[in-house]
This record gives structure tokens, C-alpha cells and sequence, in this order.
């Protein structure tokens, strides 16, 4: 039966072997033994039960807990050739009568049915008679309520089980799943002295980074106009963020859809197959898009809010890179992020245990933000997987190139501000109270009087910021809760105002700091004029003042790190780097001997 497996695989996948782990799930599903199958997204799971079903004489019954999962991979099986429907609630009573009448006829081979249906008496009625030998359960792990998509509907799957005429055999499946999880789908789907089979949590083709102390949304949009042409997935944590990322997005230009609950059932589905046949290239979603979204060419999934838990955050990630080809995975994070999640935690209606179990949940993935080792051997440990290296090159912790920066001063600086200004403020006002500001506001309360005014006023207002969020990140820092958070000293700060503890900060070599200068940006306002006059374009066609102004700022010497300057796309980058990087090496030379 194997081999005819094979020749199945070949003849309708086009594939000359079968992937790690499959063949030994099919031979155990043939072999008629109750089997869990834990395959990572991209991992190929559903050939693991389509190909027996296609063996097995009689029916095949799947099981699937969205309407787009299952409309998606029936469009497949039908692409492929493979006889397939589904019975849901968008059916009328007649249709779904006559495709189970087609089934009874030999018609079809596999029936995708949401487990809601299993309580249905009207659906027990309409399957009297006919043969099913297989089921399989499609992301299994919402039989657990300790997973993180828990569906009280999976709780029918057994009994339903129970009341057929014969036992089939039975095959689960899922992405992801803790130690727990995985005894609760074997107990609740009462599998029988089940085959279990886990051919590894480990993705290597996907990057996973952590990006702290940063301006959130200055960082996504420099990364999208880096690549415009990717594919990816923008999750935020509230529809708000959705709305508002979305906005921003399409009044630049970017071809981006948007969803979330908030959205009427046509305008999701409208927005997912938007994105599902590339009439867009960025979808800004809450966790209530994603699932069975057998899309592969998604380059990046960017989290702009820190996950609930390490099981959400890595089966969201996980959707990108699903053809096995370099993608990325970045996660956002800011200390507001914590205080966000353990709101809806505390918000949500959930007994007290299973509040406990989400804060200690939580805690894993504030942890993941912040830990200093590698970050793949973080999620698989989670999983119980070991992973033997050290060093995995290809993690923002493994492949961080940037250098240590000593900002103890800086530090110190932005602490004894904040104990100047009574710890009442936010981030805002302390930044601004740093930059030396002549608002009206800071005038009225006094702040100008303050012996910290001022004192990091070669700063730009943004890149105070920056490093304020830094500390926050890095805990010698604290955001209080609410709409309008404060800063407070934490103990850890201490050690540092006694220069007991220095504070060190990975930067990139562009973000040294250098004071900006002015000859040098005339000199390169008079470059850019040159190029525009022969090439006769307006001289912002080049690129405009901000740009240059951060030339002049950071004085890049390079091409790499002349391509992280703000307005340098790799047009600009190829047609124009070079000039600009010549100027400014002339220009350091003869002032920095």
C-alpha cells in the first residue's frame, strides 16, 4: 500500500518522494492505527490524510473548524483532481443531501465538515449508510483547552465517533502543541493506542528577530519600502491598530487589506481573497485571520504587538515561508505590549485557573522578547524539542551584526530627568524636556527650569525616544497602565545612576551618533542639483531634504549602511549610492584627520 501511495503522490502532487515524516504517518494510517501527526505549518499534513483517504475504500470524513479552510482545500483537490466537497453551514438542507447522495454513489472521496455539524441530528440522518472507514481531525489542537485556539465544538468529535455504525480509523493533526496539549488530544478524541508521530517544530528556512526600543511604525514602514514587492502578513493585537496600520498604509500607496471581527462576514472574505490572489500584497489582521490560509509565497509576517503566548505567536509566524523559501519573522515589542495582554487577560471571562495558566503563558513570550540567547532554541525547547546548537545564524540574536554601544551616559541623563520631573510624565514630554524644547506646555510647568533642560539637545526628539524605550525594554524602566502611561524609575536603574552598571546597546554603525553639519548638506544639496540638471528632474525626484539632512547626520561610508538611511530605496541605492558615499568619504576626510 505504500508504494501505491507513492505512485498516488506522483500522479497527483507531482512529487517524487514524500516529505520528513510523511511517509511514516501514511504507513500508520494505512496499517488501520489511530495516529497523531504534529507537523510544523508548510510541512505538507494534509497530503498525510488526503493520500489514505484516496486508498480507503467508502469515505473519507475530515474535520475543520473554519468554512475558508475548507473552501480552500477543496479548490485544491479539484485542481488536483481529486473528488472532494464540504458540508457547512452555508449549505441549504437540498445541497447537502445531494452531495452526501453523491457520496453514497462513489462520487467523492473526502468530505470536509465543520465539527459543529456533529451534533446535528439533521446530519446524522442525512450520513445513515453511508461507509466511513477514515476520519481525520484538522487542527486538533482545539479539542485542549489549554491550546490556544480552543473550540468547544471539537468536544462533539468523540462522541460522534461513538455512535457510528463501524469504528473507523482515526488520524489528528496539528501544527503546534506543549506536552499538554498533546495528552489532551489523544484523551478527548479517545484515540486508541495511538502511532504519534512529531517530525520536528524547527522551520529553518524562516529568520526569527525581536526588535526593541524602537519607533514601531517608523520601522514597519522603512521595512515595507524595502520590499514592496514581498508578500507578508502585518498582525496587530486590537482592531483599532488594524484599522489605524491599514489607513497608513493605503494613504501611502501600499496595496493592503485589512481584517478583523469588527468586519462584516463580505468584506473579510472579500479582503482575504484579495490577498489569497494577489490583487494585494499586505494584509494588517488581528489573530482572527490566518487559519488554513494555504497561501506560500508570504515573505514576512511582521507581529506589531507582542503575542498572548508562544503557541499563537509561532503558528502566526509560521505562515509565512510555507513553500520552504527564506521569509522573515519579526516580532515588535514594547513594554505597553505587556500591559495590553495582561488587560484582555484580566478582561476576558475566565475561571481563575485558566487566567493563571494565560499570565503564566504570557510570561513565556515576554521572556522570548527579551532573552539574550538564540531564539530558535527558545520556541523549540518550549515544544520539549532540543535544538543541539548554540548558535543558529539565523535569528536576530545568532546574526545580529550590530556592534555594543556604551549609552550609560545617555542613561543616566534620561534617569535623573525623569527624577527631576517627579516621575509624572510620559515618554513625550521627558523626550522633550531632554531635546531642550521651547514649547508653551513645558514654559507653564516649569520644566525649562529643570538642570536636565536641554542636556541631550544634539539628539534629535525621535532619537531620545529611541533610547528611552530601550530602557523601558531592557527593565530599568516602567510604563504605568492606562491611556496615558508614565515613566517610573525601576530599582535596576539605581546601580546605573551610581555607575555601578554600565548600559550597553546593540546598534547598527549608522545609528552612531554624529552631529549633523550643515557644510556637508550643502554639499550634498549642491550634488543633488548637479544630478537633477542632467538628468532634468526636480532636485526632490533625487531624494528630498530629510534625506540628505540624515546623510549629513550619520554619514554613512558604505553602500550597506548607506541603504538604511530614511528615503533610500534600491533604485536610489544602485543609481545614486555611490556618488553621495564619495562625497561624504572626501568630506570626513578632510575634516576628521
Amino acid at each position: 500500500m505504500l508504494e501505491q501511495a507513492r505512485q498516488l503522490l506522483k500522479h497527483y502532487y507531482g512529487y517524487g518522494y514524500f516529505r520528513k515524516g510523511q511517509e511514516q504517518i501514511i504507513q500508520s494510517i494505512l496499517s488501520k492505527q489511530d495516529t497523531f501527526g504534529i507537523i510544523p505549518t508548510g510541512g505538507g499534513k494534509s497530503i498525510c490524510f488526503q493520500i489514505p483517504a484516496l486508498i480507503f475504500s467508502g469515505v473519507t470524513l475530515v474535520i475543520s473548524p473554519l468554512i475558508s479552510l475548507m473552501k480552500d482545500q477543496i479548490e485544491t483537490l479539484e485542481q488536483l483532481g481529486i473528488p472532494a466537497t464540504f458540508i457547512n453551514s452555508s449549505l441549504e438542507y437540498y445541497e447537502a443531501r445531494k452531495r452526501i447522495e453523491a457520496c453514497k454513489k462513489g462520487c467523492y472521496k473526502l468530505i470536509y465538515v465543520a465539527p459543529e455539524r456533529l451534533d446535528s441530528e439533521e446530519f446524522k440522518g442525512l450520513i445513515q449508510g453511508l461507509s466511513i472507514n477514515f476520519i481525520a481531525v484538522d487542527e486538533a489542537h482545539c479539542v485542549s483547552q489549554w491550546g490556544h485556539d480552543f473550540r468547544p465544538s471539537y468536544g462533539l468529535i468523540a462522541s460522534f465517533i461513538k455512535g457510528l455504525d463501524r469504528t473507523p480509523t482515526v488520524a489528528a493533526f496539528t501544527a503546534t502543541a506543549t506536552h499538554e496539549v498533546k495528552n489532551d488530544v489523544v484523551r478527548l478524541l479517545h484515540l486508541k493506542n495511538p502511532n504519534v508521530f512529531i517530525t520536528g517544530f524547527d522551520r529553518e528556512n524562516l529568520c526569527f528577530s525581536v526588535q526593541k526600543g524602537i519607533d514601531k511604525e517608523q520601522f514597519l514602514l522603512q521595512y515595507l519600502e524595502e520590499h514592496r514587492d514581498d508578500v507578508g502578513i502585518i498582525y496587530a493585537a486590537t482592531r483599532k491598530e488594524v484599522d489605524k496600520l491599514y489607513e497608513t498604509l493605503y494613504y501611502k500607496g501600499y496595496a493592503a487589506a485589512r481584517y478583523h471581527a469588527g468586519m462584516t462576514d463580505i468584506r473579510r472574505t472579500k479582503a482575504q481573497e484579495a490577498f489569497i490572489f494577489d490583487d494585494v500584497n499586505v494584509m494588517v489582521a488581528t489573530n482572527a485571520f490566518g487559519m488554513g490560509i494555504d497561501k506560500s509565497n508570504v515573505r514576512y509576517v511582521i507581529h506589531y504587538n507582542m503575542p498572548k503566548n508562544i503557541e499563537a505567536y509561532y503558528q502566526e509566524a509560521g505562515r509565512a515561508g510555507r513553500d520552504n523559501e527564506p521569509s522573515e519573522c519579526i516580532l515588535l515589542f514594547s513594554p505597553r505590549d505587556i500591559l495590553l495582554q495582561r488587560y484582555m487577560i484580566q478582561n476576558n471571562d475566565l475561571s481563575d485557573e485558566r487566567k493563571q495558566l494565560e499570565y503564566k503563558r504570557l510570561q513565556t513570550m515576554i521572556d522570548y522578547c527579551h532573552t539574550t540567547n538564540c531564539l530558535r532554541k527558545y520556541l523549540l525547547g518550549y515544544f520539549g524539542e532540543e535544538y543541539l546548537q548554540d548558535n543558529c545564524s539565523n535569528c536576530s540574536i545568532c546574526a545580529d551584526e550590530r556592534e555594543l554601544l556604551d549609552i550609560t551616559v545617555d542613561a543616566q541623563k534620561v534617569f535623573s530627568c525623569i527624577y527631576r520631573m517627579g516621575q509624572r510624565y510620559g515618554i513625550s514630554m521627558v523626550s522633550q524636556v531632554l531635546k531642550g524644547s521651547n514649547s508653551k506646555k513645558i514654559k507653564q510647568l516649569g520644566l525649562d527650569g529643570i538642570t536636565t533642560y536641554g542636556i541631550m539637545q544634539g539628539y534629535t526628539l525621535q532619537q531620545i525616544k529611541d533610547v528611552i524605550n530601550v530602557l523601558i525594554a531592557d527593565g530599568y524602566l516602567q510604563l504605568t497602565e492606562g491611556e496615558y502611561p508614565v515613566i517610573k524609575l525601576r530599582e535596576k536603574a539605581g546601580a546605573v545612576i551610581k555607575n555601578q552598571e554600565k548600559v550597553l546597546q546593540r546598534v547598527h554603525r549608522k545609528m552612531e551618533k554624529a552631529e549633523a553639519d550643515f557644510t556637508l548638506f550643502e554639499q550634498l544639496r549642491s550634488l543633488r542639483k548637479k544630478i537633477a540638471q542632467r538628468e532634468q528632474v526636480p532636485p526632490y525626484i533625487i531624494f528630498n531634504d530629510s534625506t540628505l539632512r540624515e546623510m549629513s547626520e550619520y554619514c554613512p561610508m558604505d553602500l550597506k549602511t548607506f541603504s538604511r538611511i530614511k528615503g533610500v530605496g534600491q533604485a536610489k541605492l544602485e543609481k545614486y549610492g555611490q556618488q553621495f558615499i564619495s562625497l561624504i568619504q572626501e568630506y570626513v576626510k578632510e575634516n576628521f584627520r
